[in-house]
């Protein structure tokens, strides 16, 4: 055998027994370990079984302790809640038994009242048998049934009502009726002596003078060129007739007519009568003209001290000198106004410059009213806000004559002044027929109420007598009859100023001496 592979075999036989021993002592090492590992985890373990016991002697020493503390905290709260209980059960049972006593002494009360109530029925059933017998007696003695007396009764009170009220009425109505008619007659007839006007009547018609018959064919013209030029610029109509030495100039605009009326003046003085002329001649009127009513209305403003109006208001202002109403000139019937309403605000202490203004104004839609359509007020209303007057002269001008109900003392005083104005004798003019109506109309309605005899209108229409039958009419009736008459006369007639309803009533008794 080889000697090297035999030494081999001796190392590799060496490391084998080496790495034997090695495990083996690795193990007896390792037992020995984990010997005492176990003895150490042993002792521990005893260790915390006997900590835990005590810890639980402990918690359930702890627990047993408050267990007992909440017995005794919840066994005193019960006892408070026994004795709170006892207390309420207490007091409820008196409550019970005080109740149960009321119940005993209201049912006492209530047969009480049951039996009153049956006396009173009782009573009141004897009362009915009596007042039944009474009232037999008393209608066979009176000879009436009892709706018989009861009409007799309520006749009789109502007559005694009505001539109290009439006498109370009347009573009172002359004591208001004295107060008033002295301060409205102190008032009014001071306002129309401090103002005096002239009254200028004008118709649609002017007249204008010729120096001779010649001068008619002169302004006919040729083939009537001359004739039919004025009345083409002016809108004007010329009246040719057999009228000596004058010429009728016909329009319902009064400012055409007293344009062509200055035109014709001024070609006649002149003489040059011919187209060319007249168109010159119309056209310096017309500056003219417009000069005039700009002074017209600022003499208007002067007059009456009213200052402050738009320009254009002035100028349409003016217009008015050229305007009549029932014969009336607008323009002084304006003026007269304004002062009657600022003489009355200063009477009652008013604002006077704001009643003149208003009373200036009332009626300035009477100058346009030619041209523009609708009523001469809303006209005035319109022309008013569109120069901006103020709200109150709006009103005024919107009521002056009742179309709307007048709120302000301004717009009262207008009307009032207007109605004077207007009721001044000449200063309107009516036709016969008219006139003749209206009085007819005024004895009509008279007539109409029941217990009236004769109607008489007098005084032109401001007074009306009314005879009544004197056994229809008693003489406390005759007050309610007066004012219902005139209450119908307000509803039914326009006039001016007032109208006097006077009743009379009379017995005559005649005999015969033989």
């Amino acid at each position: 055998m080889n000697p090297t592979l035999i030494m081999v075999l001796c190392a590799v036989g060496g490391i084998v027994v080496g790495a034997l021993a090695g495990v083996i002592l690795r193990k007896k090492i390792a037992e020995g370990k984990i010997g005492s590992a176990e003895s150490e985890a042993k002792r521990i373990l005893d260790d915390a079984k006997k900590t835990a016991e005590t810890k639980k002697k402990e918690a359930l020493i702890e627990a047993k302790e408050e267990i007992l503390k909440n017995k005794n905290e919840i066994e005193a709260e019960l006892k408070e809640r026994r004795n709170e209980v006892a207390r309420l059960e207490k007091h409820a049972q008196q409550k019970e038994e005080s109740l149960d006593k009321k119940i005993e002494s209201y049912e006492k009360k209530e047969e009480a009242l049951i039996e009153k109530n049956k006396n009173l029925e009782k009573r009141e059933a004897e009362l009915t048998d009596i007042i039944d017998q009474e009232i037999k007696k008393l209608e066979q003695i009176s000879g009436f049934t009892s709706e018989q007396a009861k009409e007799y009764l309520l006749s009789k009170i109502e007559s005694e009502v009505r001539h109290e009220a009439a006498m109370k009425i009347a009573e009172i109505e002359a004591e208001y009726k004295e107060e008033a008619d002295n301060k409205a007659r102190n008032i009014i007839s001071l306002a129309i002596q401090r103002c005096a006007s002239d009254y200028v009547s004008e118709a649609t018609v002017s007249a204008v003078a010729l120096p001779n018959d010649e001068m008619k064919g002169r302004i006919i013209g040729r083939e009537g060129r001359n004739i039919r030029t004025i009345e083409t610029l002016t809108g004007v109509d010329l009246i040719i007739d057999d009228t000596p030495e004058a010429i009728t100039v016909s329009s319902f605009d009064p400012v055409r007519r007293e344009v062509a009326r200055m035109s014709l003046e001024k070609l006649i003085s002149d003489g040059r009568i011919h187209p060319a002329r007249i168109e010159e001649m119309v056209e310096k009127s017309r500056k003219e003209i417009d000069v005039l009513i700009k002074q017209s209305g600022e003499q208007a403003t002067f007059e009456t001290g009213v200052h402050g109006l738009n320009p254009e208001l002035i100028k349409i202002l003016g217009r008015l000198r050229y305007r009549t109403s029932y014969g009336q000139n607008v323009l002084i019937h304006s003026i007269e106004v304004s002062h009657i309403a600022g003489m009355m605000a200063g009477e009652l202490g008013v604002d006077v410059m704001t009643a003149k203004r208003a009373g200036l104004l009332h009626d300035i839609g009477k100058a346009v009213d030619h041209d523009v359509e609708g009523s001469h007020i809303q006209i005035g209303v319109d022309l008013a806000k569109k120069y901006h007057e103020n709200k109150e002269i709006i009103h005024a001008i919107e009521a002056h004559h009742g179309d709307v109900e007048a709120n302000t003392i301004i717009a009262m005083l207008v009307q009032a002044a207007d109605a004077v104005s207007a009721a001044r004798p000449g200063a309107r003019r009516e036709n016969l027929e008219n006139y003749i109506k209206r009085l007819q109309k005024l004895e009509e309605i008279a007539n109409n109420f029941e217990g009236v005899e004769k109607t008489f209108a007098i005084q032109a229409g401001r007074e009306i007598r009314v005879m009544v039958k004197p056994d229809a009419v008693k003489d406390d009736e005759m007050t309610l009859l007066a004012r219902d008459i005139a209450k119908k006369i307000e509803n039914e007639l326009e006039y001016p100023g007032q109208i006097k309803v006077m009743l009379i009533r009379e017995n005559r008794k005649v005999d015969y001496a033989k």
